[in-house]
């Protein structure tokens, strides 16, 4: 069984659709959305699903998944952001991985959902990253074997960039698999706070945790949580 863990805060508009790609491939597998306070139409829009465990968290993405690991019953979870797509059939390719025992974590290439060239860029930049290092972002969609997300002790609390501190655990104890299937998120953050200051702000967020620096909370982050 695979659980699908998405946090959510405040997607009324993205989550139905998030949603509805999940449920077409759902068989027996699990959905968690664990809600982080929402104070828009999120959690009656979840309660009016089918086959959706509604859990209520403290804000913060790291925390929100992990209560939503703590919950799930499936041997791979799946961590799935509110506005990113999975491509057709990725929970059955996910399963297929259990012939090969070596494989306990992976991920998908990336896209946005807006053509646009600079967008184009970053995807491109973010999968060769990943497929460089193996550090896995969070719109990825990240799958991982309970077993190991137990034993690295799950998400780090962090305000930000919990998907690359976790990513970082990953390696040190497997080399995660980087899927040819596309997830799509939705461009609409980077289009809300412009595409390139967008792009600018991970910059310096990103430089700053490689060089060990000071990471100040760029308004780009602060939107995304």
């Amino acid at each position: 069984m695979i659980s699908v863990i998405i946090p959510v805060l405040n997607e009324e508009h993205a989550l139905p659709t998030t949603l509805k790609r999940v449920q077409e491939q759902l068989e027996s597998n699990q959905i968690i959305v664990v809600d982080g306070g929402s104070d828009d139409n999120t959690c009656q829009i979840i309660r009016e699903q089918n086959n959706v465990l509604l859990i209520n968290s403290d804000r913060g993405r790291a925390v929100q998944m992990n209560i939503g690991a703590y919950h799930a019953s499936g041997d791979w979870l799946l961590f799935l952001h509110a506005d990113t797509l999975l491509p057709e059939n990725a929970l059955k390719t996910i399963k297929t991985l259990d012939c090969n025992s070596r494989i306990r974590a992976g991920c998908f290439h990336q896209r946005f959902s807006k053509d646009h060239w600079f967008l184009r860029f970053v995807s491109w930049l973010h999968n060769w990253r990943c497929n460089r290092s193996r550090i896995i972002y969070g719109d990825q969609a990240m799958f991982i074997k309970q077993e190991l997300f137990e034993q690295i002790g799950g998400f780090p609390e962090n305000e930000i960039l919990e998907d690359v501190l976790i990513s970082e655990l990953i390696v040190q104890q497997t080399t995660p698999i980087l899927l040819a299937d596309e997830v799509i998120t939705s461009s609409r953050k980077f289009e809300q706070n412009g595409i390139y200051k967008s792009f600018f702000d991970i910059f310096v967020i990103m430089s700053c945790y490689e060089l060990r620096l000071p990471i100040l909370r760029q308004g780009f982050f602060a939107a995304f949580r």
